[in-house]
């Protein structure tokens, strides 16, 4: 990394950016995760007992999750409503990158791109309020559905997970369209012309010429929605049901409303380590490496 650094701005400028680089990761990412890990192996004392002999390293804040049922069973909810949200996000968005990187024209994907950035221009609260009155059980969705006469009577979307995982696939699409789209950008057309004078049809060529070389794009956007999707709490906390809760909303309710800041941070820990073994999952299935993901 140096050396390109150096041949392109020069070696004082490149240890600079280093410098600056590596102080940041310390002050911001690594200080941080260490100091929660040290709360996560403390227990919860009043200030007056900090640094006494109760105060020592214990991993009971861990074994309160493998303990406590209900929160073990949201921990793999989560889990698994964040892996349903990744593909269902995949699903989405790959026709999207196609289509913008392959068969519309530039000003058509300028005006596409356009119409996908603005939105986002709001606030992510605001924006999943929205989904909250659009989904209401008297919202503009179900007056739809029943004026073409689709359905007899309203449905409670909010009542379970459909309006979550809505909320979610909407609030986190650019985090998927924009890698594999940077990724297919690059495929020359060359290969699926071949391909397609071969006699491969669409679903072959996508399968063997496409998404092989859309690896590295597909696997950044699986990682960065799972992360954002395992971590959100707006979204859950906005459009789900006291039956849906989030893990992330059991982490904040030890933090802020329990006081709690040990436990939390051990749930949080756990977050942490659910998010990466799944983004080494996902470097292994789809065999890329952390610099084909840079890219």
């Amino acid at each position: 990394m140096f050396r390109q650094l150096s041949a392109r701005f020069g070696g004082p400028l490149a240890v600079a950016i280093l410098t600056l680089l590596g102080i940041w990761l310390i002050v911001m990412v690594t200080l941080p995760q260490l100091q929660m890990i040290d709360y996560s192996l403390r227990p919860n004392l009043l200030p007056a007992q900090v640094g006494g002999p109760e105060d020592r390293l214990t991993i009971a804040n861990y074994a309160t999750l493998f303990n406590n049922d209900i929160h073990r069973a949201i921990f793999f909810k989560t889990l698994w409503s964040s892996v349903l949200v990744t593909v269902l996000t995949l699903i989405v968005s790959y026709p999207l990158a196609w289509y913008l990187a392959k068969v519309a024209t530039p000003r058509q994907a300028a005006l596409c791109i356009l119409l996908l950035i603005i939105p986002f221009w709001i606030n992510e609260i605001l924006r999943t309020y929205s989904w909250f009155i659009i989904l209401a059980f008297r919202g503009p969705l179900n007056e739809v559905l029943l004026m073409l006469g689709l359905i007899d009577r309203p449905i409670r979307f909010l009542s379970g997970d459909a309006g979550v995982m809505v909320g979610m696939v909407y609030a986190y699409i650019l985090f998927m369209v924009f890698p594999v789209y940077n990724a297919i950008e690059s495929l020359d057309d060359n290969q699926v012309r071949a391909a397609r004078d071969l006699g491969a049809g669409t679903v072959r060529t996508h399968r063997r010429i496409v998404i092989p070389h859309a690896k590295p794009g597909i696997a950044t956007g699986c990682i960065m929605t799972f992360m954002l999707a395992a971590g959100s709490y707006a979204v859950p906390a906005l459009l789900g049901s006291p039956g849906s809760r989030w893990f992330t909303q059991i982490i904040y309710n030890w933090f802020f409303e329990g006081g709690n800041w040990n436990q939390g941070a051990a749930y949080a820990f756990l977050l942490l380590v659910l998010c990466i073994g799944f983004m080494s999952l996902v470097m292994k299935i789809f065999k890329v490496g952390l610099g084909d993901i840079a890219k």
